[in-house]
């Protein structure tokens, strides 16, 4: 969309909400490390959501089927990297690590996608890019160190934190990927497929789970309710209409609410205890987002010397 196109208010609760879906995921993702294996409520979820969509998506996805055959590799790639890979290791991730911790890593994919696009798409460095990215590191460090950077060097990052990292990296590096093919598969057909890429993918360590590890009862099955429904589904039909109505730069903003609305719900369903090193590195990595975002003068001029001569 363009700037300069006026945009209705109302437009901007597609995205408001799909983040505090993601925010409530998030805190799901928490309460479920008590009660299910990672893999487990990964794989059930993928099962919720393709029962869900296939009445709807099925009989589209067949007269697709060319387009579909034609990027299949794409497609399940991208499946098991987004609903598989980044999943299963933020459910791990929060074995180790508080809500509020995991969505302020997870707000760096904006940062990450802008930095893997310069080195696997050739796009230019921006000023934005460079300090945003330092201020987001600096904050990192802050704040997996609990206030004090030097922990690091002597413990190490938290094995939740790291994992965490690890999962956003890969969200950005399919982002990337879907912004370097650019599919000619429309948006519920693609999710539909990555779903199933997924499943297959998380099948085999499915079914090698110990007895016990992945129980269907009154306290997991909400929980795989919410993340097949309310965040695979729900969440992704929100963001998608966002970016149709207001453009994918304007909707990456609001990944910056994800933090503080994780935050707040953490306080209220957790109990958690909000510390300073939260405020300070939390708001120090987002602010190295914005700048990123924002300041999108190229670091080094190309091409000015040539035009001289």
């Amino acid at each position: 969309m363009p700037a300069h196109q006026p945009v209705h208010p109302s437009s901007y609760l597609y995205p408001l909400a799909a983040m505090l879906l993601w925010a409530g995921n998030v805190v799901v993702s928490k309460l479920a490390s008590a009660s299910i294996a990672p893999t487990a409520i990964t794989f059930y979820r993928l099962v919720l959501v393709l029962l869900m969509m296939t009445p709807f998506v099925a009989r589209p996805l067949w007269r697709n089927r060319v387009a579909i055959r034609r990027h299949w590799w794409q497609l399940m790639l991208c499946g098991v990297m987004a609903m598989a890979l980044f999943q299963s290791l933020s459910y791990r991730a929060a074995e180790s690590t508080t809500a509020t911790n995991m969505a302020i890593v997870t707000a760096l994919a904006p940062l990450m996608t802008a930095i893997l696009s310069v080195v696997l798409l050739g796009e230019q460095l921006t000023l934005g890019m460079t300090l945003g990215g330092l201020l987001s590191f600096g904050g990192l460090l802050y704040l997996v160190g609990r206030g004090d950077m030097l922990v690091l060097l002597h413990e190490g990052m938290h094995a939740g934190d790291a994992l965490m990292l690890l999962a956003c990296l890969i969200f950005a590096l399919y982002g990337v990927l879907l912004r370097r093919w650019r599919l000619a598969v429309p948006a519920w057909q693609s999710i539909y497929c990555q779903a199933w890429a997924a499943l297959l993918c998380m099948l085999p360590f499915f079914l090698r789970l110990p007895a016990g590890s992945a129980p269907l009862n009154d306290a997991t099955l909400p929980l795989i309710a919410y993340a097949g429904i309310g965040s695979s589904i729900v969440l992704s039909y929100l963001w998608i209409e966002g970016v149709k109505l207001l453009g994918p730069n304007r909707c990456s903003i609001f990944v910056n609410l994800l933090p503080v609305l994780t935050a707040l719900l953490a306080i209220v369903w957790l109990h958690d205890t909000l510390h300073a090193f939260h405020l300070i590195g939390g708001g120090v990595s987002l602010l190295g987002v914005l700048l990123a975002q924002m300041m999108t003068r190229p670091l080094l001029q190309r091409g000015m010397g040539a035009a001289r001569t």
